[in-house]
């Protein structure tokens, strides 16, 4: 598609008989075969496309249009399914970068709050304790004396 209408997705058509031939037939074990259309709607392609390339008076059955309409129906559903699953995964694209600035602004935040108390620990002369080492380092006090009698 891109080959023969451009970069620009929006000006594609939604439908090409003569390139979905192209690919179809283009050699191999099952050339002339179009995967995920049946015979008939393959058969309808070819008809539809000799009659656009050709401009004959050709005309192609009631059940044959209505197998097309219904193709270009699925594929409108699946356009759609496929609209709606990237918007939601550019939603959850934005969220997760948001959430990451989050954890950046956290971790400012808390940096810049250990070095206000490693400041007022530095200005102070003395370490602040610590409550997972008994005391600050010094000795237990002595037991209370026992009582005299």
């Amino acid at each position: 598609m891109r080959e023969r209408y451009g970069d620009d997705t929006l000006t594609h058509p939604e439908f090409d008989p003569d390139l979905w031939m192209e690919v179809g037939s283009s050699g191999g074990p099952d050339k002339n075969r179009v995967y995920g259309l049946s015979n008939t709607t393959a058969d309808n392609l070819r008809s539809a496309r000799s009659v656009s390339t050709v401009g004959s008076s050709q005309s192609i059955s009631s059940s044959q249009s209505k197998e097309f309409v219904a193709l270009q129906q699925h594929t409108t559903q699946l356009t759609e399914k496929y609209d709606h699953l990237l918007a939601e995964y550019a939603q959850l694209k934005a969220s997760q970068a948001q959430q990451r600035a989050e954890s950046e602004q956290q971790k400012v935040a808390y940096e810049q709050f250990r070095q206000m108390v490693m400041n007022m620990a530095t200005q102070s002369g003395t370490c602040a304790p610590n409550p997972f080492w008994s005391y600050n380092h010094q000795p237990p006090p002595p037991p209370p004396a026992p009582p005299l009698y």
